[in-house]
């Protein structure tokens, strides 16, 4: 019997599940993921789901309907801990195994830690997951000193909503000018304004060197110029690193991702 397992249950997996049942797979699938929630889509986490514009089941691809009708069995809530291309098995992390004939692996990413002492305090957030934004949003209230820890587009996003939402926000970017990986000095000069006029402060060419806190929660990030600076809570958007783990253990290469040929 056919059975296609996919690993991963972001943007990636959901389309795989709807391109197969479209191109005439009428086998079974069953998608693996590590979350609670359907699959869904990250960008408005940072934006109108932050701000409470929207609701999780808006950010989901498909309803439940949908899984149920084209006879897809989810696996939320787990995780896979190994592959094995012999058995062409899946083991998830209660220990149960799956048996696939096809296997996607759609792991995606995590958010880059702060490579500090304290960045495990309380009130220092990421933005990756619904999860993620739901333990955020308690912690932003008017007047609170929001530091964001990366100028690229989840902290400005992030600066974006929040200061609409009454904190006062600083962006703290080491580059000498922000979304400089991805934009020339020309759009980086134009969002730095727009945000500057909406009332961000946005520090340039400035490093994070410490974190302080008081009774497990933060309360300051030191810069690298010495300056402190008072904090309520601290965003932290520095980047994502592949979840290659996984992939690399069962064997299969990898380079900063899983490496693919043309037919991948």
């Amino acid at each position: 019997m056919n059975h296609i397992v996919i690993i991963g249950a972001g943007q990636a997996a959901a389309q795989a599940v709807v391109s197969l049942r479209q191109g005439g797979y009428e086998d079974a699938i069953t998608l693996i993921g590590d979350e609670q929630e359907l699959p869904y889509q990250r960008p408005p986490l940072s934006k109108k789901y932050l701000s409470g514009e929207m609701e999780a089941e808006r950010l989901f691809f498909r309803g439940q309907e949908y899984y149920d009708n084209e006879n897809v069995t989810l696996k939320l809530g787990c995780r896979a801990t190994a592959i094995s291309t012999d058995k062409k098995t899946v083991t998830l992390d209660d220990q149960s195994e799956l048996a696939f004939s096809k296997l996607i692996i759609c792991t995606g990413s995590r958010p880059r830690q702060l490579p500090l002492p304290g960045a495990e305090m309380a009130n220092i957030f990421d933005v990756r997951t619904i999860a993620d934004i739901d333990a955020m949003k308690p912690a932003f209230t008017p007047g609170k000193k929001l530091i964001i820890i990366g100028g690229g587009y989840i902290g400005l996003e992030t600066a974006a909503v929040a200061c609409k939402m009454g904190l006062e926000t600083t962006v703290i970017e080491a580059a000498d000018r922000v979304l400089a990986r991805v934009t020339d000095p020309v759009m980086s000069a134009f969002y730095q304004r727009v945000h500057a006029e909406e009332g961000v402060t946005i520090l340039t060419g400035t490093g994070v060197a410490g974190l302080q806190g008081v009774d497990d929660a933060v309360s300051g990030v030191e810069l690298s110029d010495g300056r402190i600076l008072e904090a309520d809570c601290v965003v932290v958007g520095i980047g994502i690193v592949p979840n290659i783990e996984l992939a690399e253990t069962a064997g299969l290469d990898v380079d900063n991702g899983i490496v693919v040929n043309d037919t991948a």
